[in-house]
């Protein structure tokens, strides 16, 4: 069964970004004439209905109120940036019991849908977490290395090689053991593939990661391309 339930990582502080997150959140720049978080949220539109949440922090005022038009509940982390892996487990409350998909606000993507296609092969019997990861070819305004070597059945280790996409299924579950109240997801995957339940999804979509200013007009054109095909 598929998970029933969206978690949105909009706290980023978007520092990177410069003046451009001067008066406004991250998840509230602009990309052809959309948020970055409305580019997110279209991904969820196939796979209704979800239970749809995103964490506030930075200028969360300003968030809210697109939060409430789009009926997203709010895990508020406005006293404390809980990072990816503490914010996640704060929200589960919000969340419900079982598996979620989590999806980071700042990429736009094109070809298939990453949140179907890893609900296609999402199987909890072996997985703990089924991350999204990319060709680093297809990863645009990305430098790294790459982040995860994948092995012939889909479990991962650590390595330079595929990109992680910000895009995945986890179950909640696995973040018990770490008793930091923020933390990062990573110290989970970590907890995951030490079991041999860590999997990875290769997709032959393209993802601009929108981190820093000049990366702007790269996700421009990926969303004109991707309008055009």
């Amino acid at each position: 069964m598929r998970p029933q339930a969206l978690m949105l990582f909009a706290a980023g502080k978007g520092t990177r970004m410069g003046a451009l997150t001067a008066n406004r959140p991250k998840p509230l720049v602009e990309v052809g004439g959309r948020p970055l978080i409305g580019h997110a949220l279209s991904l969820a539109e196939p796979l209704r209905p979800l239970r749809l949440v995103a964490n506030v922090h930075c200028r969360a005022d300003l968030l809210r109120p697109w939060l409430a038009r789009h009926d997203i509940a709010v895990s508020d982390e406005t006293d404390r940036l809980l990072e990816t892996g503490g914010g996640l487990r704060k929200a589960v409350p919000l969340l419900g019991p079982g598996p979620v998909f989590t999806l980071n606000t700042d990429a736009v993507w094109d070809g298939p849908n990453p949140l179907a296609a890893l609900a296609a092969a999402w199987d909890p019997a072996r997985m703990d977490a089924l991350l999204l990861l990319l060709p680093r070819g297809n990863a645009i305004g990305h430098a790294g290395r790459g982040d995860f070597l994948v092995d012939p059945a889909g479990r991962l280790t650590r390595g330079p090689g595929a990109v992680y996409s910000g895009a995945q299924i986890i179950d909640p579950a696995v973040l018990a053991p770490i008793p930091d109240e923020a933390f990062s997801m990573n110290r989970a995957w970590d907890l995951s593939a030490a079991r041999g339940r860590l999997f990875g999804l290769v997709h032959h979509g393209r993802w601009c990661d929108v981190g820093r200013p000049e990366s702007l007009p790269l996700a421009e054109a990926l969303v004109r391309a991707a309008h055009v095909s």
